[in-house]
Formats: structure tokens, C-alpha cells, sequence
């Protein structure tokens, strides 16, 4: 059995597996395991009571972590002019328009977050195929659609998470990394559930938040108990 193994293994070891863990219990744990040679990502899955088949059920909204996310996020701008001009002064790795689509048509995605001016949207649009399956469509309910180009460019960089229900009415999201510590880490976690709570459709019936599990990226998971949050 390699290192990583032997180090999983021994991790998983602490887990109880029938145990519903408070969050305060479960990011303890999750402080206890083997530290790796660099610093994890720490994510959570929540599985909600919605049918994500029905469009009215479907959970879709954005927040602003408040110890952000660890992490340079890398940020695109779809604007022109004076509104690509603020992009590029707000911190925008890059600003572009048609060019710009172009070369994401080419196969470029090194990016982490797009933002784009209304008036883009025609070039924007074209790119659905592409940036829709991974999250990254700007949309105008998320606050990347916007002439504010400031605003998004500048929460986009300290942390904005977008989260949306997938396969099997669960939502995955990073939460921060392992170096932030137990504290952080639940006041980021807990602006998400909050997010997710304030997004609730109102077609969703009967219990909302059924389940969540909390894990770094070399870590097992850690059920935690949702019942505070409900």
C-alpha cells in the first residue's frame, strides 16, 4: 500500500461512519488528520430534499465567503471600453471581447470566474456549450452579468462561491483550505449553509437539508449533522 494509502486508511480509522458529527466535532476531526505536502482543499456536500429534475426546484445563488477561499481565483471580464478599462484597474486577469471568445472557442479555459457587460451577452452566449457544463456562464441572478464590473471582478477575487444543485439534488462546494484552521473554516461553511438556506425554491417540500459530509482533498469524509442548520 502506498504512503497516501496507509495515511487514508489511518485517517478513516477515526471516522465513525454511523455518526452524525456537529460541524464544531467534524472540522476538529478533519484537524486531526495526516497533513500532506500541500495545503487542501476543503469541500462539502450537502444533498437537498428537491427534485433538481423540476425547473422550480432547481437551487441556484452565489456567496461571498468571508475568510475567502485560499486561493488566487482568476477572473475573467467580457467588456469593452471604458467598462473593460474598470476591469483591468479592479484586478481582471483578462479583458477582452469577440478576441476573448475566440480563444475560449480554441480551448482555453485557465480561469476560475467570468464576468461579463450586458451588452456582451451576444458573444457570451455563443459560449454556452462550453462554460455551462462547468459553472463558469455568466448570469445576471449571480451578479456576473452586470455593469457593475468592479463590484463582481472584485468578489469574485475575495472568495465568491457559486453553487447550484447537480445529479442527485446535491451541491459541491470549496470552503477554504486546511491551513485556515477549525474557526475560519466553519464561518465560511456556515455562510454557505445560509446561502443555500436563503435560496430554497418555494416547490421544495418537506425536509430541505438532508445531509452533508465535509472532506479535504486527501481526506476521508466526515458526516455532519444538519439538523442546527434546518
Amino acid at each position: 500500500m502506498s504512503n497516501a494509502g496507509k495515511r487514508y486508511k489511518s485517517d478513516k480509522e477515526k471516522v465513525d461512519n454511523l455518526k452524525r458529527y456537529s460541524l464544531d466535532e467534524a472540522l476538529a476531526t478533519l484537524d486531526t488528520f495526516a497533513k500532506t505536502k500541500f495545503d487542501e482543499t476543503v469541500d462539502i456536500v450537502i444533498k437537498l430534499g428537491t427534485d433538481p429534475k423540476q425547473t422550480d426546484q432547481m437551487v441556484r445563488a452565489a456567496v461571498t465567503l468571508p475568510n475567502g477561499l485560499g486561493k488566487n481565483v482568476r477572473v475573467i471580464v467580457f467588456a469593452k471600453g471604458d467598462k473593460a478599462k474598470e476591469a483591468e484597474e479592479a484586478g481582471a486577469d483578462v479583458v477582452g471581447a469577440e478576441d476573448l471568445g475566440e480563444k475560449i472557442q480554441g480551448g482555453w479555459l485557465d480561469f476560475d470566474a467570468a464576468v461579463a457587460t450586458p451588452d456582451m451577452m451576444s458573444v457570451v452566449g455563443r459560449l454556452g456549450k462550453v462554460l455551462g457544463p462547468r459553472g463558469l456562464m455568466p448570469n445576471p441572478k449571480l451578479g456576473t452579468v452586470t455593469m457593475d464590473v468592479k463590484k463582481a471582478v472584485t468578489e469574485a477575487k475575495a472568495g465568491k462561491v457559486e453553487f447550484r444543485t447537480e445529479k442527485g439534488a446535491l451541491i459541491h462546494a470549496p470552503v477554504g483550505k486546511r491551513s485556515f484552521g477549525p474557526e475560519k473554516l466553519k464561518q465560511n461553511i456556515e455562510a454557505l449553509i445560509d446561502a443555500i438556506v436563503k435560496a430554497k425554491p418555494s416547490a421544495a417540500k418537506g425536509t430541505y437539508l438532508k445531509m452533508m459530509s465535509i472532506s479535504a482533498t486527501m481526506t476521508p469524509g466526515i458526516k455532519v449533522d444538519v439538523s442546527p442548520y434546518a
